[in-house]
Formats: structure tokens, sequence, C-alpha cells
């Protein structure tokens, strides 16, 4: 079953109408985001969304604030929502460590925040972008440091994230297979192409070798390929070019 990142879609309200239009389009299952259960009002309509649709919603992203911050909150948007696996997704450039030390201690900080969750029966796990690759003063990447800190990490890989990180998502893939739980499933356009959608592109009509790591996510045991685009100007377009692709890999 393919999932959705709503992200993706967060510049086409409202919400109730993607959900129609991906359950629509051939999707099982979406993944949150922290619009979506901003209030109570938003966790309603997004589990009336579901409802409606038929779709589920296995996996979410919550922000470091409030994972370490408001832990009943979370739990109560992840009972009412049916969420499994929850994924810290982000942190802005200021709040980011810059050694290798200080990466570890990141990881140690996660593996920290996860505990809750887990007693909970929840998965928890962290979602890279690029700059987990690039090399620390010492001469580490942030990524192994951040797993080295946190041993019980899941990890949902963003492949497209990995290949602008400058790093051979095989590899990676290959390199953390136990820890891997999702995929966020998404392209990059050809250099110089699409840079009005920030030079992402729709699943299977860009760049990334999607048959190859679709095999490789799979052979490893990924439970969730989420399909992502960052900017997309038709997320429907993107939506249901993308299934189609990911259905023939």
């Amino acid at each position: 079953m393919f999932s959705y990142q709503l992200y993706s879609s967060r510049n086409f309200p409202p919400m109730s109408a993607t959900f129609e239009m991906l359950s629509k389009a051939g999707y099982g299952a979406v993944e949150g985001y922290g619009a979506l259960y901003a209030d109570d009002a938003a966790v309603a309509a997004t589990a009336a969304g579901l409802a409606a649709t038929g779709l589920t919603m296995p996996t979410g992203h919550f922000s470091l604030a409030m994972l370490e911050g408001e832990v009943e909150k979370v739990l109560g948007i992840a009972r009412a929502l049916k969420i499994e696996r929850i994924y810290c997704p982000y942190i802005m450039p200021d709040d980011r460590p810059t050694s290798s030390a200080g990466w570890r201690a990141f990881g140690a900080r996660l593996e920290a925040a996860a505990a809750p969750y887990r007693a909970a029966g929840l998965g928890f796990g962290w979602h890279n972008h690029d700059f987990e690759f690039g090399a620390t003063p010492e001469g580490t990447l942030p990524q192994d440091e951040i797993f080295a800190g946190g041993p019980g990490l899941e990890w949902e890989i963003d492949v497209a994230w990995v290949i602008r990180g400058g790093a051979d998502p095989l590899a990676w893939i290959s390199r953390y297979a136990s820890r891997i739980t999702a995929a966020h499933v998404k392209d990059i356009a050809p250099k110089g192409e699409n840079a009005d959608e920030d030079g992402w592109a729709d699943v299977g009509h860009g760049t990334v070798d999607w048959p190859a790591i679709m095999a490789a996510l799979r052979a490893v045991g990924c439970r969730h390929f989420i399909m992502e685009h960052d900017n997309p100007k038709d997320h429907a377009r993107f939506a249901t070019r993308s299934i189609a692709s990911a259905k023939g890999f």
C-alpha cells in the first residue's frame, strides 16, 4: 500500500478534498504533519476526512518541541488518528549541532524523547534531509552520529534528500537496513528543470533510480512507501502520476 505525505498538498486546500482526490487516485494511506493536528478542531477534521474516504494514517511527523514538551497531546493525537509510527522530521539550522559529539548527543536526545512513545507501543524514528550527509569538522557524518547516539531509533529515509546531500542511497539502505521502517518516495528533476517546483519531479519522471531503490527497500523490510513532493504546482498531477509509476517499480 502506498501512502502520501499530506505536506505535499498544504497549498491546495481544503484538505477534505485532498483526501477524496487521494482515495480516488488509489492511495490507501496518508502521512500526517503538524498543521493537521495543530488543535482539537484540526484533529477532528483530519479524523473525519480519513473516515469519509477510508484512508488510514499509519505514520505522522511531529516536531521535536512537541515530542518533548507535549507528550500526552501527541499520544492523544496518535490514538485519535490511529498513528502507529512517529517520525521527528527536521531541526532548524540554528538548532543543528556543529560537531560530531553534538550530533551524537542529538541522537541521544531523540532516544530519550522516544521512551514514552515506545512505552505506548508506537514506533519512533528520524526523517532526514540533506544536512545529515555533510561532514562535521571532525570528518564524520551527522546521520551516523545520530544513530550512534540513538541506537534504537528507526529511520524514515528520504531518498531524494540523501541524494541531494551527495550520498548513495543504496549504500545507506544497506548500512542501516534494520532501522528503515518507512521511506519518502520522491524524485529529482534533471538539472535546470522544474525550477518553479524547487527542482523536484513527479515520481518516475525524474532522475532517481526508483526501480532499484524500491527493490532494495523492500528487501530490507521497509513498511511504508510515502509519496512526497515539497512544492508541486499541481498536487493532483503529482499524486496520480506518482502512484501510477510506483505501482510499476
